[in-house]
C-alpha cells in the first residue's frame, strides 16, 4: 500500500478534514434553518404549507439532485479542492439572496440556487477525504465528515434561536451567507489536491471513465443499491421532521412561537439545537465506530446495524408527535436522533469503497442524486402538500400530526433496504476489493 506524502500525513489530513466538515455544517445550516426560520417567514411574508414545503425541499432539491452528476464527473478529472471552494461561495452567496427575496417565486429561484452550489460539495470532498485515509479508516473519517450533519442541523437552530429576534429571518441568512462566502476563501489558500488512490497502490492505473459507464457499473452492485435505498428513505423521514419538527411544536404550543416575547422560542431552538448536537452526533460519531470494529468480523454489520437500531429509533419519533408533553417530545426525539445517526458513515464509506478508484466522486454524487430525490425533495414537499390537504377536515395541528405520523412507511422501507444490504454486502465488499487491485499497476 502506498502511503501519503508527509504533508498529508496526521495533523495535516486531520485538519482537512475538519476543514471539510465545516463546509460540511455550513451547508446544512444553509439548508436546514429554512425549517427553523419557517414561522417567520410564514408570518412576514403569508405563505401556505404547500409553498413552504417546496421551498425546503423541492424547491432545493430541483437541480441540487442532477447538476451533482457533471461536478462529480469533473470532481474524478480535475481539481476537487477548486470545485469545493467555488461551490461554497456560490451556495453562500444564494443564501444571503435568499434573505433579499420579496416573494414566493423569487425565493424559489434563491433556494434553487444554493441547491446548485451545494451539489459541488460533498462528492469531491468524499473523494479527498478517501485519498487521505485507508479503507479501515474510511468509515470512521467519512463518519466524521457526516458530523456536518448533526452540528449543521444544530447550529441552524441554535443561530436562528439567537438570531431570528435581532437580526430577523432575512439578517440571519445575509449574515450566514458572508460567513460562507470568507470560508470558501480559506479553503481555496490552505487545501492541497491529494494524488488520486494513493492509499490504494504506489502505482494507479486510471482510465477515465464517462458518466453513463460510471451509472451502469454502480448499478450493478446490489449492495451500493441496497445502502442507497436505505439512506434515501431513512433520509426522507430526516429531513421531514427536521424542516417541519419547528412548525409543529410552535402549533401545538403557541407559546413557543417566535415574536411572542417570552423567550421561549430561543430556549426550543436551543433544546433542539443541543439535542441534536449530543444526539445525532453521538449516534453518528460512534455508530462509525462500532461499525468499522463489527465489521471486522463480518462486513455485514455496515447494512444490519443501522437497520436494527431503527427499529427503536422510529417507533421513538411516532410517538414523540402523540405526546402532550414538550419535554417529553423532545425525550423521545432525542432516541430517534441518536439510531438515525448510525447510518451516515457505515453508508457513505460504502459507497466509496464498493465504487472503482476512478468512480468515488461519480458513486457520492449519485448516492446523493437518488438520496435527494427521494429524501430532500420528496420528504418536505411530501409533508407540506399531505398538511395542507388535511387541513380543512383535522385543523393544522393535527393534520401534521397525521402527515407526520405517516412516515413509518418509508422508514420500514428503508430498514428492509438495509437488512437486504446486509445480505449481499460480503460478496461485493470483496469483489470491489479484488477489483481495485487490478487498478494498481504490477510494475
Amino acid at each position: 500500500m502506498s502511503q501519503p506524502n508527509m504533508a498529508e500525513t496526521s495533523n495535516y489530513r486531520t485538519f482537512v478534514l475538519w476543514l471539510l466538515t465545516l463546509a460540511y455544517v455550513f451547508s446544512f445550516i444553509d439548508r436546514q434553518i429554512m425549517g427553523a426560520l419557517s414561522p417567520s417567514i410564514k408570518a412576514d411574508l403569508g405563505f401556505e404549507d404547500w409553498q413552504l414545503g417546496l421551498l425546503k425541499g423541492f424547491g432545493f432539491a430541483l437541480l441540487y439532485t442532477t447538476v451533482g452528476i457533471p461536478i462529480a464527473w469533473l470532481a474524478d478529472r480535475y481539481s476537487r479542492k477548486k470545485i469545493i471552494s467555488f461551490s461554497v461561495f456560490f451556495w453562500s452567496l444564494f443564501t444571503a439572496l435568499t434573505g433579499m427575496a420579496n416573494s414566493f417565486t423569487t425565493m424559489l429561484i434563491a433556494r434553487t440556487g444554493v441547491g446548485v452550489g451545494e451539489a459541488g460539495g460533498s462528492p469531491p470532498s468524499h473523494s479527498i477525504i478517501s485519498d487521505l485515509y485507508p479503507k479501515e479508516q474510511r468509515a470512521s473519517a467519512l463518519g466524521v465528515y457526516s458530523l456536518g450533519i448533526p452540528i449543521g442541523i444544530a447550529f441552524s437552530y441554535i443561530l436562528a434561536g439567537m438570531l431570528v429576534e435581532t437580526l430577523g429571518w432575512r439578517g440571519t441568512l445575509i449574515s450566514l451567507g458572508v460567513a460562507g462566502i470568507v470560508l470558501a476563501l480559506i479553503i481555496s489558500l490552505v487545501v492541497r489536491e491529494p494524488k488520486r488512490g494513493q492509499m490504494e497502490g504506489d502505482n494507479i492505473v486510471l482510465e477515465p471513465v464517462g458518466i453513463g459507464e460510471s451509472i451502469k457499473t454502480l448499478a450493478k452492485i446490489p449492495s451500493w443499491w441496497a445502502m442507497c435505498m436505505g439512506i434515501a428513505w431513512v433520509s426522507f423521514g430526516g429531513y421531514a421532521v427536521a424542516n417541519w419538527g419547528v412548525d409543529y411544536i410552535v402549533r401545538f404550543l403557541p407559546e413557543y412561537a417566535p415574536g411572542v416575547g417570552n423567550g421561549k422560542f430561543r430556549s426550543l431552538m436551543l433544546m433542539l439545537g443541543l439535542i441534536n448536537l449530543v444526539g445525532y452526533g453521538a449516534g453518528t460519531y460512534y455508530g462509525a465506530l462500532i461499525t468499522e470494529k463489527l465489521a471486522k468480523r463480518n462486513i455485514s454489520a455496515y447494512g444490519w446495524l443501522p437497520g436494527s437500531v431503527l427499529l427503536v429509533g422510529v417507533p421513538a419519533l411516532i410517538a414523540a408527535f402523540w405526546v402532550q408533553n414538550i419535554y417529553l417530545h423532545l425525550a423521545l426525539i432525542t432516541v430517534y436522533l441518536v439510531s438515525a445517526g448510525v447510518y451516515l458513515g457505515p453508508s457513505f464509506a460504502a459507497a466509496q469503497t464498493l465504487a472503482p478508484i476512478n468512480m468515488r466522486a461519480m458513486s457520492t454524487a449519485l448516492f446523493f442524486l437518488i438520496l435527494n430525490l427521494i429524501a430532500l425533495g420528496g420528504g418536505p414537499t411530501y409533508i407540506g402538500l399531505a398538511s395542507s390537504a388535511l387541513t380543512e377536515q383535522y385543523g393544522e395541528v393535527h393534520a401534521l400530526r397525521l402527515s407526520l405520523t405517516s412516515l413509518i412507511v418509508p422508514y420500514a422501507i428503508s430498514i428492509i433496504a438495509f437488512f437486504w444490504a446486509a445480505k449481499t454486502l460480503p460478496k461485493d465488499w470483496a469483489e470491489a476489493e479484488a477489483r481495485n487491485e487490478n487498478q494498481v499497476s504490477k510494475i
